[in-house]
């Protein structure tokens, strides 16, 4: 008996001291790294045509390749155009006037966000063959005429000519016109008349006249007179929907869009074309010589919501419908 339990002790110390010196079987398959390219989101996007959408023009000339996502460009001539598809959820991105943009946030119930301020003031004071322009206090005893009656323009304008001390209806007289092209005859039958137009249509006015300039820049009247606020007349807006579907998407977009619009000032010449191509702007030499004076810009976070707040805060006193009815809340605004 004890020879039995003595081989088979012997037995099992052989087998565990194999177990113990064995070498592991390695393992021949090999597991290759794979790459999967990231998938690009479809997003619909829509401009004014004008000066809110020239940031967009080099961003319309990229290629699949270059661009982070895809993107679906539409230029229209209408802000109504934006309502519309914006409500349907046919628009995703849009480029639109601030205080529409405050508009479409209560229309929408909530619905939209602005992502970024891409327009700054582009009212601008013309002068002809009347007595020199230098402040806005010589407008005093002037005809002056313009657009938008009941709408920014007007807005505008009374705001800083009471801040001037003028009195919008006592102290100058100012002719309404109903398009910005009605503007460009003006001095043909009132050559001291003063003329505030919008770009692009202040610059094609100066081209059209001779010895005419642009006197003032109401978006530096505006910084002279107000520290907590800035003329902010354009922006872009997203379906707060898509926004929650496809955050990392939009703020692709946004990358995209700021090298347009960077590019858009550093190279006036090639913008200008674009810009002709892509129906934003009728005629690339206008373009060239309107751009420089279009206030292109990107603004996001807390400088945009601290000073377009104030300048959407002016609209109210003047015209509480003119933004929608009230200041928006802070949902209004894109954080990242």
């Amino acid at each position: 008996m004890k020879k039995t339990l003595s081989i088979l002790l012997a037995v099992a110390l052989l087998l565990s001291f194999a177990a113990c010196t064995a070498k592991p079987v390695e393992d021949q398959s090999t597991t290759e790294p794979t790459t999967q390219a990231a998938v690009k989101v479809d997003m619909n996007i829509f401009t004014i045509s004008g000066p809110t959408g020239i940031g967009m023009a080099n961003m319309m000339a990229l290629s699949e390749e270059e661009a982070l996502e895809n993107y679906n460009f539409t230029v229209v001539t209408t802000p109504q155009e934006v309502v519309s598809k914006i409500s349907t959820g046919e628009a995703d991105i849009a480029a639109v006037p601030t205080n529409l943009a405050s508009t479409l946030y209560k229309k929408t119930e909530k619905g939209i966000k602005i992502l970024a301020v891409n327009t700054l003031g582009v009212l601008n004071v013309l002068n002809y063959k009347g007595d020199e322009i230098k402040t806005l206090a010589d407008l005093k005893g002037r005809t002056v005429y313009t657009t938008g009656k009941g709408s920014n323009p007007e807005y505008i304008i009374n705001y800083l000519l009471k801040a001037n001390e003028i009195d919008p209806e006592n102290d100058v007289k100012i002719e309404y016109k109903e398009e910005g092209s009605e503007l460009v005859p003006v001095w043909n039958t009132d050559e001291t008349a003063v003329i505030i137009a919008p770009q692009p249509v202040a610059t094609s006015i100066k081209l059209n006249y001779e010895g005419s300039e642009i006197a003032i820049d109401l978006n530096d009247e505006w910084e002279k007179i107000s520290s907590d606020s800035q003329l902010m007349m354009g922006c872009v807006i997203v379906r707060d929907a898509f926004l929650k579907e496809n955050p990392d998407a939009v703020a692709s977009f946004l990358e995209d869009y700021k090298r347009s619009v960077d590019a858009a000032t550093a190279d006036v010449e090639k913008t200008a074309q674009l810009c002709e191509e892509k129906g934003i702007v009728p005629k690339a030499p206008l373009a060239k010589a309107a751009i420089p004076n279009c206030n292109l810009c990107f603004i996001t976070g807390e400088e945009m919501k601290t000073n377009l707040t104030g300048y959407l805060k002016v609209l109210f006193e003047a015209d509480p419908t003119s933004i929608g009815g009230e200041l928006p809340d802070d949902g209004f605004w894109y954080v990242r």
